[in-house]
């Protein structure tokens, strides 16, 4: 057997073991539609080619919408794909016309074909990293990648199936970085140069939703006295948990919306929550959150109205080193920006920030509380939100990329 074809070999057999345990708890919750989404079984009603597009999940999703009806308004049928149910929520409650929208595919041939013949794919557009070989390769027609995403890290993950990374960069025909550092990681991946577009980063299109919080749930919350811990991990909770209690000896009328990037966590931030002696209430539970210190968001797809409700807004993923979270979605909701030292997912975004002063590098539980304590009004909150609304307005040049993005399709 050639290297290639071990390196394949390897992949597949990886991507069975994980395809394995999603369709073992589909078929558990009894969600056959989902099992039937995965192993690409789902038919569509009427033909015609389309156009498949991916998205990893709902930041992603908002971020294409603008590409998404660009493309619909040209006239192209798509077939949009998600990994997540609250995703695929989001992405049926836009109720496009000329979109089918449903879970993706696991990448392994089967299913990857029936989608591809099924829906008449002419060709594929994926976003950030959801990079899926076997998709990929088997695509008949251009192969796009928007805002695509290329860490250190992960580009050490791809060197050991190197052979089949470089086969499936073969493939691409148009690809746009998110940053300088991914367009260099990708082309020394593979990537030819052919295909090499403009650093663009998607995330910087983000329109905040229509949708915003109910009066009831606005009610309850005081935006100046707000502030929220967005998309936290294991390990940050502590630290946000400990600044917010010496926090509330100063400013007492201080509440905490901790959104965990996986609510399944909620349970044991819950007891962490209790370990420090502070009230709570649970979005999942309906609980009234006005009594409480705490409000848990352990739900999925709600980001924005915690946004809408935070004046002040910790960017989370940056105290540990999963390379921090989007500053772009808090900064479009004018909440002032805080956030931990690895900004390494959004390194220019950050920089930028830095050097007009509009955000704030926490290292540790006090140094977060003391900027809690300063950003203590709502004007100094908007003041420092605006400044990051400012910084971030990338002069994106939408046409040229929706030029190029056509120009790849039509070849």
């Amino acid at each position: 057997m050639s290297g290639s074809g071990l390196t394949v070999l390897i992949y597949r057999l990886l991507m069975t073991i994980l395809a394995a345990k999603e369709l073992a708890t589909r078929l558990w919750a009894g969600d056959r539609q989902a099992v039937r989404a995965r192993l690409g079984l789902l038919k569509l009603d009427k033909r015609g080619d389309r156009i498949w597009l991916h998205a990893a999940s709902n930041g992603e999703l908002a971020s294409v919408r603008p590409v998404i009806d660009a493309l619909l308004a040209q006239g192209r049928r798509l077939l949009i794909t998600v990994n997540t149910d609250s995703a695929l929520e989001m992405a049926a409650g836009w109720e496009l016309e000329g979109a089918d929208i449903c879970l993706a595919p696991i990448d392994l041939p089967g299913p990857t074909r029936r989608v591809l013949r099924n829906w008449q794919i002419t060709a594929h557009v994926t976003l950030e990293s959801d990079l899926w070989p076997i998709r990929i390769l088997n695509t008949p027609g251009p192969v796009l990648v928007l805002g695509g995403r290329l860490t250190a890290r992960s580009a050490k993950g791809w060197a050991r199936l190197h052979m089949l990374v470089r086969r499936m960069l073969a493939r691409v025909t148009y690809l746009s970085a998110q940053d300088s550092a991914s367009a260099e990681r990708f082309a020394q991946a593979g990537l030819l140069q052919a295909a090499q577009g403009p650093v663009f980063d998607l995330k910087a299109l983000y329109k905040p939703p229509q949708s915003r919080p109910d009066a009831a749930l606005e009610q309850c919350f005081d935006r100046a006295e707000t502030w929220l811990a967005a998309s936290t991990h294991d390990g940050e909770e502590d630290i946000i948990l400990a600044a917010h209690t010496k926090a509330l000896k100063t400013r007492p009328a201080l509440k905490l919306i901790i959104a965990p990037r996986h609510p399944n966590r909620a349970n044991e931030i819950s007891r962490l929550i209790e370990s420090y002696g502070l009230t709570y209430a649970r979005r999942s539970s309906d609980d009234n959150p006005v009594p409480s210190q705490v409000y848990l968001a352990d739900t999925l797809g709600e980001m924005h109205l915690w946004y809408a409700l935070a004046g002040t807004t910790f960017v989370a993923g940056s105290l540990t080193d999963r390379g921090g979270h989007t500053p772009y979605e808090p900064a479009a909701f004018g909440s002032a920006i805080l956030h931990g030292p690895d900004t390494s997912n959004f390194l220019a975004a950050y920089e930028r920030l830095t050097g007009a002063n509009a955000a704030r590098c926490t290292l540790d539980a006090d140094a977060l509380c003391d900027a809690l304590l300063t950003l203590d009004t709502a004007e100094k909150q908007a003041k420092l939100g605006q400044a990051a609304q400012k910084v971030l307005h990338q002069d994106t040049d939408l046409k040229g990329l929706l030029r190029d993005i056509t120009t790849a399709l039509d070849a």
